[in-house]
């Protein structure tokens, strides 16, 4: 039998009562969420954002909220991601001091990228920390050059079947040209970002760092200076990245 706890934390409740009743039922309102929790519509409406926010909503076109790809991820948390994080954390911050915009290191389980972790810039327009968020690997930078050290084989069992599978394979060929990948507001509006892997001493792509941008700070003034950066700190920790 559980007892609720002594020191009931009555947002933190609801938020996972919220949680709980987007797995059950698929889809909420805010009245709908409002009424179950016995709030404001304004507070539920709060809470929802956030719930959007981390990855455990969607929003649809009828103002509805859907379980997001927060909800379904399975935990990937592991000894060798702790490492990885740590030893890559050094890097992110000073590449972010050089370029002044968030740096985020991602990894890719199957066909989605997970991010570990986010360094965010100083700036008063920036892009917000993305740790914890789960998107496409084929929409953003860093999952498009992970997915680019694949051979067309492995490839076609992931997307194979998709219409756009030649298209996807050329803008990853072009990726590994190029040695880099880029998201144009690929998965959000108003936000550009470039990716490169991080590879260790024996060539293998363990994961890999990307620099997002508000679009009205990128230019194409700003590719290849960006891109000299990127590839000098994913090189730098890539030498001094311990056994995973």
């Amino acid at each position: 039998m559980r007892n609720k706890p002594a020191y009931l934390l009555e947002s933190v409740d609801n938020a996972l009562r919220l949680l709980q009743l987007l797995r059950d039922h698929g889809r909420l309102r805010v009245s709908e969420a409002a009424d179950e929790l016995g709030i404001a519509r304004s507070s539920a409406h709060r809470l929802l954002s956030m719930l959007v926010y981390r990855d455990f909503a969607t929003r649809d076109d009828q103002r509805g909220y859907l379980p997001g790809p927060g909800l379904a991820a399975a935990p990937i948390a592991n000894r060798t991601l702790q490492v990885l994080r740590h030893a890559m954390l050094p890097h992110m911050e000073m590449l972010c001091s050089r370029v002044d915009e968030t740096v985020n290191l991602l990894v890719r389980i199957g066909t989605q990228t997970r991010f570990l972790a986010s360094v965010e810039s100083t700036q008063v327009l920036h892009v917000g920390d993305r740790q914890g968020t789960v998107l496409p690997a084929r929409k953003t930078s860093g999952g498009k050059a992970l997915l680019a050290e694949l051979d067309r084989d492995e490839l076609a069992e992931m997307y194979g079947n998709d219409e756009d599978f030649p298209r996807l394979c050329r803008e990853l060929e072009l990726t590994k040209r190029q040695g880099y990948a880029l998201n144009l507001e690929d998965t959000e509006t108003g936000v550009a970002a470039m990716g490169r892997c991080v590879t260790d001493r024996t060539g293998h792509a363990v994961a890999a760092l990307t620099i997002s941008i508000p679009t009205v700070r990128f230019g194409k003034e700003r590719v290849e200076p960006l891109a000299a950066e990127l590839r000098d700190a994913t090189e730098r920790a890539g030498r001094n990245l311990p056994p995973l």
